[in-house]
């Protein structure tokens, strides 16, 4: 999400059809039950991104506000609107405050649809305001950009590849607009795969895990968030499918065995 994304170069990636190893413990979930986002685990982004990171690193359009978003019904519903020419949407992250290290991370959602939205579910690096990116890491469990209907994009972000040249998967999935999806990422000490419906889309395991393409055994924490337009969403816009909502059931934390 820092980025723009698309090629796979120089690892042993494997793309396999199965279903995801069974999960153990559960160590942390947010269910979004109640009537406000639980503050003591989630953070807003507010604002364009400036002065540190305007546009949000790729000339997205939307301001983040705490206003665009909502729970009902046990789900976190994120608003993308469209007021004159002003693009809204919010932006979340569990930095500092709930950070994970291993296992299986995994969110439920619905996507927002029309082109120029970009809604995702992704981690960075915990020491990202130290390290930098993309030293830092980054893991993008899902990306989806309604300009490339039926697809799905898994990415790692690394200093070794990173922006244009990352090592991603877009998968074709049919009808992943319809209804609730399940995307997951099982991260272990040896590589990261990603599940879509505990489908595995991709694997990442390079065999020298030098910090050059493996940043990858330190804490990380969640970031949910719709963007709008930009170097990967964009950069057209088709502003009569506003208001849009990305819908999140869930997220939930396992420890693998």
């Amino acid at each position: 999400m820092i980025k723009n994304i698309l090629t796979i170069v120089g690892l042993t990636l494997i793309l396999v059809s199965c279903k995801a190893q069974k999960q153990s413990q559960l160590i942390w979930s947010d269910e979004f039950n109640g009537n406000r986002l639980n503050t003591s685990a989630w953070n807003f982004e507010t604002g364009d991104g400036c002065p540190n990171l305007c546009g949000w690193g790729n000339n997205e359009r939307q301001i983040y506000t705490k206003d665009n978003h909502r729970l009902e019904d046990g789900k976190l519903i994120i608003t993308a609107r469209k007021d004159g020419d002003v693009y809204t949407s919010t932006r979340i992250t569990t930095k500092g405050k709930h950070e994970f290290k291993y296992g299986r991370m995994e969110a439920r959602a619905k996507l927002a649809l029309g082109e120029g939205l970009w809604p995702a579910f992704w981690m960075l690096g915990s020491n990202i305001d130290q390290a930098g990116w993309p030293s830092s890491g980054e893991i993008d469990i899902l990306e989806y950009v309604g300009k490339e209907q039926d697809m799905v994009y898994t990415t790692l972000h690394v200093p070794a590849g990173h922006g244009d040249s990352a090592f991603s998967k877009k998968t074709k999935i049919e009808d992943i607009e319809e209804g609730y999806h399940t995307y997951a990422a099982e991260w272990s000490p040896q590589q990261i795969e990603f599940f879509v419906d505990d489908k595995s889309v991709f694997i990442y395991n390079p065999e020298d895990k030098t910090k050059e393409v493996w940043p990858f055994d330190q804490p990380f924490y969640f970031i949910i968030n719709l963007a709008i337009g930009g170097n990967f969403g964009g950069p057209k816009v088709d502003d009569s499918v506003f208001p849009q909502e990305f819908i999140i059931d869930y997220v939930r934390v396992y420890k693998m065995d």
